[in-house]
């Protein structure tokens, strides 16, 4: 592929796209299942680069990613905490937890704004490494991903099918409905945000050691791009069964990225991308009721014709 989108960006693009992915399927369960508006996003994002990096230093890639879910569930443990027993709304709880991740997440690296992962195997090197082909050697990043976004996406396809599951989904379709049927609500937030960060955490790391560095300020902006996955998602494959619904996502990020990837290539300024996200968000939200509208003025319109042709008929007898 040449000209406008290469081969290379393409690949980037759908690359960096099912990483985002994670976190879009992450704001999934805790937005359009539980009914949460979780805003520790950008800390958890991060704190699960940081604390990958920090062990893929050490010597230990693979040990990265559960260990970065792991800091992602007590990020959501936290969060859940602050909602359910001390009774902060769901939105102020993610601002606080996500001002005091910054510290922790500061502390995690060392008190250091960066750490770089460059001269360390990652999981994508060693993946890498299986093969001497140039196929291989260019796609095999891909291939990974892909393979981690399908298995996340099966796992999250069964567990909103057990007990527990339906549980959660039942929570935040009718909270009342729950207690009446002598489920512990508390519990099925808590689980559903630790679930849910942990996916979060997991982009985290694969972002780190995809990218072989650590920026505290990585995850800044990341809940809108997440926001701006799963709008596009839900308005392309609707609101149908739930595996539909989970690989809307999926689709979401990847389209997301390649808007990114088309502004870049038309040289809109880094500084912009924030408003570039911003627009994304509002036309994915307003394209479903602008359809409305539109179908809702052309069947005024064809009305009013119906009626006037009427008129001239009665006019002529």
């Amino acid at each position: 592929m040449t000209g406008f989108l290469t081969a290379g960006i393409v690949r980037t693009a759908l690359e960096v796209g099912l990483i985002y992915s994670l976190v879009a399927l992450s704001l999934f369960i805790s937005y359009s299942i539980l009914n949460i508006c979780d805003l520790s996003t950008d800390g958890c994002y991060t704190l699960g680069c940081a604390v990958g990096a920090i062990i893929t230093i050490a010597g230990h890639p693979f040990l990265a990613i559960p260990a970065a879910m792991l800091a992602g569930i007590c990020s959501g443990y936290v969060t859940a905490l602050l909602q359910t027993k001390f009774g902060v709304e769901s939105i102020l709880a993610g601002i606080i937890v996500n001002t005091g991740l910054y510290t922790v997440n500061l502390a995690v690296m060392g008190f250091s704004s960066n750490v770089s992962i460059f001269g360390t195997d990652t999981i994508f090197s060693l993946f890498k490494g299986l093969s001497d082909s140039a196929f291989w050697k260019d796609w095999s990043a891909l291939i990974l991903l892909a393979v981690v976004v399908i298995l996340v996406c099966a796992l999250i396809k069964w567990f909103l099918g057990t007990t527990l599951g339906l549980s959660i989904r039942a929570t935040g379709d009718s909270p009342a409905m729950v207690r009446a049927s002598s489920i512990n609500p508390i519990f099925t937030i808590t689980v559903g945000l630790c679930f849910s960060n942990s996916l979060t955490g997991l982009a985290g790391c694969l972002i780190g050691q995809y990218n072989k560095t650590c920026d505290i300020n990585l995850g800044t902006g990341m809940v809108t791009i997440a926001l701006a996955s799963l709008v596009i998602g839900e308005t392309l494959c609707g609101k149908g069964k739930m595996i539909v619904r989970i690989l809307g996502m999926v689709i979401g990020s990847c389209l997301y990225r390649f808007i990114i990837s088309i502004a870049l290539r038309l040289n809109v300024p880094t500084e912009a991308f924030k408003l570039v996200s911003a627009v994304i968000v509002a036309i994915a939200i307003a394209a479903p009721r602008a359809k409305q509208l539109i179908a809702f003025k052309h069947k005024q319109l064809t009305a009013m014709q119906e009626r006037k042709a009427m008129r001239g008929g009665r006019a002529d007898a």
